[in-house]
């Protein structure tokens, strides 16, 4: 092939540890012999788990997708304070937890669930005056950091045992796993650090609708069958209500007119659908008689 491929859809990937999202992204994109591929939903190079790749159009979903909710699982060493949080940094502290039972830790634990302030950390991809955190780190440089509002909706204990906490955790955008078990070990009084951390929720999606990249390997040149382990872009968008639209009101929003429609629409955003029941792309609900278009997918 002379040029890379149209190539339209959604592939949730079930990322190994050991590689930044961004080396997966493009390790991925060489396979399917792809144009344009983006991903959403940075994972940490330690971190394993769901990182959706969106292909062509389905890039256009990305931004929709910032305010997802996640769900980790979660190995954490208590007793050691690194400086970066996990297992990858210096031990920066120590101190023996041996005195702290079961009912100790998950009473903290627990503390963390609700709507808690949350200070990012150094080791981070946020910005300041355009350059990242976690450039500053590793030149030793530290610079304050606001406190965030996220929310821990449900921490369930799972484990406790030669130091090692493990434990599931439901949390909002925004929230920092490595911080919060750093909390976690300096209410304990004891530190903490993660030593494994992998994503099993993304939205409404389950990490047994991942596929790992060995799979996408054995298809290797095999584009047909690639293509297959596609989503389409709307997969995403679950919690958008859908609206069908006949033929002379597609044409419109095609061109990016807004139409008139009498609907009821519980979510501002919605999927538009044409009369044949093909994806459109995403618009905006007024008024609850007006579809404005917002990002095509035609």
């Amino acid at each position: 092939m002379s040029k890379n491929r149209e190539v339209n859809g959604v592939l949730i990937l079930d990322k190994c540890t050991g590689l930044s999202s961004n080396l997966v992204l493009q390790k991925v994109k060489r396979l399917f012999f792809a144009k344009k591929a983006g991903h959403t939903g940075t994972l940490d190079p330690l971190a394993s788990g769901i990182l959706p790749i969106c292909f062509g159009q389905a890039t256009k979903v990305a931004g929709f997708l910032l305010k997802a909710d996640k769900r980790y699982f979660v190995r954490a060493k208590l007793g050691q304070t690194t400086d970066t949080g996990d297992i990858e940094g210096k031990i920066i502290a120590e101190k023996n937890p041996s005195n702290l039972t079961q009912k100790d830790i998950k009473s903290v634990v627990n503390s963390f669930v609700g709507n808690i302030k949350q200070v990012p950390p150094m080791y981070s991809a946020l910005k300041k005056n355009g350059v990242s955190l976690y450039s500053l780190a590793r030149k030793g440089i530290s610079i304050k950091r606001e406190p965030r509002d996220i929310t821990i909706y449900k921490i369930n204990f799972i484990d406790y045992q030669d130091n090692i906490l493990t434990f599931d955790v439901f949390c909002s955008k925004g929230s920092y796993i490595r911080t919060l078990v750093t909390d976690i070990g300096d209410k304990l009084s004891c530190g903490a650090h993660v030593i494994e951390l992998r994503r099993t929720g993304f939205a409404h999606i389950d990490i047994a609708n991942s596929i790992k990249f060995s799979r996408l390997e054995e298809l290797k040149n095999n584009y047909e069958k690639l293509d297959k382990l596609m989503l389409p872009s709307d997969f995403m968008l679950a919690n958008f209500d859908s609206v069908y639209l006949n033929e002379r009101q597609s044409s419109s929003i095609k061109f990016g007119k807004s139409v008139f429609l009498k609907n009821n629409c519980l979510t501002e955003k919605i999927k538009l659908f044409n009369d044949k029941k093909q994806f459109l792309g995403i618009g905006e609900c007024k008024n609850n008689e007006m579809i404005v278009p917002k990002r095509l997918f035609i």
